[in-house]
């Protein structure tokens, strides 16, 4: 078995962090539809996050996570700590 090293392809994501203060954004920015003040707190509260239907099934982004958008158009959260290691601004 001959194992090898590779290295990831740059690519450029858009990606946001997700706050109580742009909670209702992101989820619009995710879903496409604008939901009410009480809405998105409803949902915040009864998910104890932002519910995003990835790839892989349901996950739900925790205030303080990154949602990235990726290459075919889904979105997933991203911990903090895991997006600043592998992620840095491309300054546009």
């Amino acid at each position: 078995m001959e194992v090898k090293n590779y290295r990831k392809k740059p690519l450029v994501i858009e990606a946001v962090q997700l706050t109580e203060g742009n909670f209702g954004e992101v989820n619009h920015w995710i879903t496409g539809k604008k939901a009410s003040y009480t809405t998105n707190r409803a949902i915040r509260y009864a998910y104890g996050g932002l519910p995003i239907d990835t790839l892989e099934g349901r996950v739900i982004a925790k205030i303080g996570d990154y949602v990235i958008k990726g290459i075919k158009g889904e979105f997933y959260p991203c911990k903090t700590e895991i997006f600043e290691e592998s992620y840095e601004e491309n300054g546009n």
